[in-house]
């Protein structure tokens, strides 16, 4: 059995793709906020390999970067683990160039993810402190000049509740398609590197699909995102 250890913000992702393309896949999701504190990401990841290790399960890392300035890379050499590319998983999803213009057209660019517009009052604002002090907000946000949504799978709810937090921010919203594509061949290159996984009969599917079906997630087969 291979587990992916995965971001809480990609957990669902994967666990949809897994089971669209018949991956025998479990996904362990990490909580989404530690990319507020990214110093703490590769410890908690180190945590998790070890016990699916003790499990005698095959690992990969459904994480780029993410903010750890090499860390993540440390453990991977360590304990010769196999993540996914990019600095963090705006690369993943839209493509490493992608983000790249948008910084170097405006580095006061704010990017938002489906993940993010779902749960902004929890993982952003709550995790921040600023539901109980507003006031702060300057300290945090003050040097966006725009927000960007990076958008999976785009609702009319989704949208209106990405313009609500681009409204918070005072600033214009911008919104990129992006679907899954982009991770979903990122993970089959990283499987590739480990050596086959035997897709479940009946369950292969195309590349390209851009659905996004949020649900629970557990190092239990029913994978999904981090609450």
């Amino acid at each position: 059995m291979t587990e992916v250890i995965a971001c809480g913000a990609l957990a669902a992702h994967i666990r949809q793709i897994a089971a669209r393309r018949g991956w025998p896949l479990v996904v362990r999701p990490l909580p989404a906020r530690l990319h507020n504190r990214p110093e703490k990401i590769a410890n908690e990841t180190e945590q998790a390999v070890a016990a699916a290790e003790a499990e005698g399960k095959r690992i990969v890392l459904g994480y780029a970067d993410c903010g750890t300035y090499g860390a993540l890379d440390d453990l991977r050499d360590r304990r010769n683990l196999e993540r996914l590319p990019g600095l963090h998983c705006y690369d993943v999803l839209a493509g490493g160039g992608v983000v790249a213009d948008l910084f170097a057209k405006q580095p006061g660019t704010y990017l938002l993810t489906d993940y993010l517009v779902r749960t902004f009052d929890r993982t952003v604002l709550a995790s921040l402190g600023l539901d109980k002090h507003p006031d702060l907000w300057p300290d945090y946000f003050a040097h966006y000049k725009r927000v960007v949504w990076l958008a999976q799978a785009p609702t009319p709810a989704l949208e209106a509740e990405a313009q609500r937090i681009a409204t918070l921010f005072a600033l214009p919203l911008t919104t990129i398609p992006t679907g899954l594509t982009g991770l979903e061949s990122a993970l089959a290159d990283l499987l590739a590197r480990i050596g086959p996984v035997s897709p479940r009969a009946n369950r292969a599917g195309p590349v390209a699909h851009r659905a996004n079906s949020p649900g629970r997630a557990g190092a239990t087969g029913v994978e999904a995102e981090e609450r």
